[in-house]
């Protein structure tokens, strides 16, 4: 009897487990489950609500149209979307009021028009934590209108970036709105091309990050602020290594014009080198604005110069 008994415990056990996999999204508020990521998103609609993801690995993706919707992995770090894209873009496509992503894993997004994403936001307000993008053309990017502010906490950007032929080139973080953009205590590190961070935000808070391009193949700036922006970058750390598109500089601001007001643009405290073996000058901060900024405090490695006017 008591065999019986353990039998049946371990097949509903396994039941169990297989109605997880089978429906791994679960719309927090009402308890429904959903075998689709976008049955679940379309279950909230209008509304404000969580999607719970369990652990897993999964070829879906999905697109936001309306609500404040939260992407929540259920163990951080064990819920991944891997290679699936909607709408030719990213595996989210968020244009709703808002978004929060929280412990995901997004890997291999590639798109025909080398501007593919894991994460497009098109509209509303976007905070991403504890999450990951790696091995994929573009970590996070932006419609370039129409987005609210963005923050990005304790999250790793891997392997992204592209910059080929007769394609534009493509960022770990691409951020084309003007809404603020915050960015703190995450990781960029072994880019493939394009910038780190490429932001037309007009304030900015970049803040206590590690930029490592100790691995980087064919990499630009660590940061580029190419219209300008005011706000802070502050003790972050960066390493500049051998493969670069571009050495000159590591932080540039108003690139591709003054597009908009970089006064008071705080550069402190931050820590920058070139890596060993590497025989190279370079600047750390070069500005084409003409606005006054701040700078001071910067601990710069061997062949840096603090900044420059262009």
């Amino acid at each position: 009897m008591k065999k019986t008994s353990l039998v049946l415990a371990v097949m509903l056990c396994a039941a169990a487990a297989s109605a997880q996999n089978a429906s791994p999204f679960r719309n927090a508020e009402t308890g429904r489950t959903y075998a689709r990521l976008q049955a679940a998103v379309d279950s909230i609609g209008d509304a404000q609500g969580t999607i719970l993801i369990a652990p897993g690995s999964y070829r879906q993706c999905a697109v936001q149209t309306s609500g404040i919707i939260a992407f929540r992995a259920v163990i951080p770090g064990q819920s991944i979307f891997d290679t699936k894209t909607c709408e030719g873009k990213a595996a989210l496509v968020l244009r709703g009021q808002g978004a929060r992503v929280d412990g995901v894993v997004f890997q291999n997004m590639r798109v025909a028009d080398a501007d593919g994403a894991a994460i497009r936001l098109e509209k509303g307000n976007l905070t991403v934590t504890r999450s990951i993008f790696r091995n994929s053309v573009q970590g996070i990017t932006t419609a370039d209108k129409g987005t609210g502010a963005i923050s990005i906490k304790q999250s790793s950007f891997i392997g992204l970036g592209r910059c080929v032929r007769r394609q534009p080139c493509a960022h770990s973080l691409s951020i084309g709105g003007k809404g603020p953009l915050s960015v703190t205590n995450s990781r960029f590190e072994r880019g493939n091309g394009g910038h780190y961070i490429q932001s037309r935000a007009a304030r900015i808070t970049i803040t206590d990050n590690a930029f490592d391009d100790s691995r980087g193949r064919g990499t630009d700036r660590m940061i580029d602020l190419p219209i300008g922006a005011s706000g802070s970058i502050a003790h972050n750390i960066f390493v500049q290594a051998a493969s670069k598109a571009s050495d000159s500089a590591f932080i540039t601001v108003a690139s591709e014009g003054r597009g908009q007001s970089s006064f008071g643009l705080s550069v402190n405290a931050n820590e920058a080198h070139i890596a060993a073996g590497v025989d190279r000058r370079a600047v750390f901060v070069a500005d084409w604005s003409g606005d006054r900024s701040a700078l001071g405090g910067n601990r710069l490695g061997r062949g840096l110069k603090p900044f420059e006017k262009r």
